[in-house]
């Protein structure tokens, strides 16, 4: 499950470093490793296909070495999925770090216990 958790976040990743320089495959990896991720390549390549196909990267063929190097750019639909990301990720990690309640965290225990509201309106 704890897998699952970090995909979304590691997609979030490719998007950030994307959007300031562009990045390839082994590029990713290293950047992964850096921060302690060990992402098998079965895992990690598909993802910049899916968000191609999602139209929040292009794909940018380059040469380097002699070789062509499939670099993915941020497109402004990226950059706005990215900057809603932002936005969203970082409201969440801020209440699980500081372990505050939110309005919304309460609503979700009285949906629970149904429990309603002192207006009469609640769940």
């Amino acid at each position: 499950m704890i897998r699952d958790f970090f995909l979304g976040f590691i997609k979030i990743h490719i998007l950030h470093h994307a959007a300031e320089d562009g990045v390839y495959g082994v590029a990713i990896m290293e950047e992964l490793r850096r921060h302690g991720y060990h992402v098998s390549p079965g895992t990690l390549y598909p993802m910049p296909h899916e968000l191609e196909e999602s139209r929040y990267l292009r794909r940018v063929d380059r040469a380097v070495g002699g070789k062509v190097r499939k670099y993915y750019v941020i497109t402004t639909r990226g950059r706005k999925a990215l900057a809603a990301a932002r936005e969203k990720m970082g409201e969440l990690v801020r209440e699980v770090l500081q372990g505050k309640k939110s309005v919304a965290r309460g609503s979700l225990r009285r949906r629970k216990t149904g429990t309603r509201s002192s207006a009469g309106n609640g769940p």
